[in-house]
């Protein structure tokens, strides 16, 4: 139900473009359960299509790929351009035929799905019912307006593999502070409960910090400056670390108690920072979410109890957001 009402029906966070940088370049994905395909056409265009074969459905390409020329089919060998338009058939209609009556390459291409882009990120409507990508856009691009995104560099992608957890404590997990002092006591240091304040704007949701005195030696060993922490609903999870740094999660849920999870490192700047910043951030983001899991995976478990029935209680000062996120889920599934 939530694949269909929660995902489906909104713009839906589904990948990087700087992972298909150049035409033909092409990267399989998994949006609320279905398969799709992120394709960079000869326009250097990024389009998305049901990664579906409309002959006997098999799965068009099943790994990244480089500088195609043309998407094959490997059951077949159907074949279709970058657009997604069927080409060839091969054989269809019997040995060296390769067409038969009454059939139409025209009408059957790759289903496309309405997408859009904005800087490094790829958004994805199923349904093709969502509001303009521009305006679902606007609770956060009105927040992030002094950031430099024209010299946005990725720097790392974190595999940080199958969390034992549903998705949705992740997001939960995220947009609250009143964990930090505790799960975080050490890699957060740097951030005191006492400075947060929450961010709650219709489907953006989330919390920020405006530290006192930041560091300025550059090195990245805790959490010590100023953040913004951002979820545009349902599963775009934003971070600004005033003033370099960004860090985006991919958030994939597997079951209802499975959740694959990425992140992307980017630096704001001119200059690329070297290979032991990049190792040495790595690290600290390695540490936190592995403190994260551990706390989503224990509510996971804990969530097989009775006791837990009514849910809970939410801080009214410190978990607004948490509420926030539970009326969307709410509202969607209705």
């Amino acid at each position: 139900m939530e694949y269909e009402r929660v995902f489906a029906r909104n713009w839906t966070f589904a990948g990087f473009a700087h992972e298909i940088p150049h035409p033909g370049d092409a990267m399989p994905v998994q949006v609320a359960g279905q398969p799709l395909l992120l394709v960079r056409n000869t326009a250097n265009e990024i389009g998305v299509f049901h990664n579906v074969c409309r002959h006997r459905g098999h799965a068009v390409i099943t790994a990244p790929c480089r500088g195609l020329k043309s998407l094959v089919c490997p059951y077949h060998a159907w074949t279709y351009d970058l657009d997604g338009n069927l080409k060839r058939t091969p054989h269809f209609g019997g040995y060296a035929k390769h067409s038969v009556d009454g059939f139409s390459l025209e009408n059957h291409g790759l289903k496309s799905v309405r997408s859009g882009v904005w800087h490094d990120w790829i958004f994805v409507d199923l349904a093709g019912e969502a509001p303009a990508l521009d305006k679902y856009l606007t609770p956060i691009t009105s927040r992030v307006e002094d950031l430099d995104f024209g010299n946005l560099k990725p720097l790392a992608k974190l595999d940080l593999g199958v969390v034992q957890a549903n998705w949705k404590f992740l997001i939960e997990n995220f947009v609250e502070p009143y964990h930090v002092p505790i799960v975080h006591r050490q890699s957060a240091a740097g951030q005191p409960l006492a400075e947060h304040y929450m961010i709650v704007d219709d489907h953006c949701i989330g919390c920020g910090i405006d530290v006192a005195e930041p560091r300025e030696d550059g090195s990245r060993d805790v959490l010590d400056m100023s953040t913004r922490y951002f979820v545009l609903f349902p599963n775009f999870v934003f971070g600004w670390y005033l003033p370099n740094q960004l860090g985006v999660h991919l958030n994939v849920p597997l079951a209802p108690d499975r959740t694959q999870q990425w992140r992307v490192i980017y630096h704001i700047g001119e200059q690329t920072p070297n290979a032991e910043y990049v190792k040495r951030l790595s690290e600290l983001w390695q540490r936190v979410h592995r403190e994260d899991h551990e706390i989503v995976e224990g509510l996971q478990r804990a969530r097989a109890s009775s006791v837990l029935e009514d849910g809970g209680l939410l801080s009214p000062y410190w978990e607004t957001s948490v509420r926030q996120f539970h009326k969307l889920v709410v509202n969607a599934l209705a």
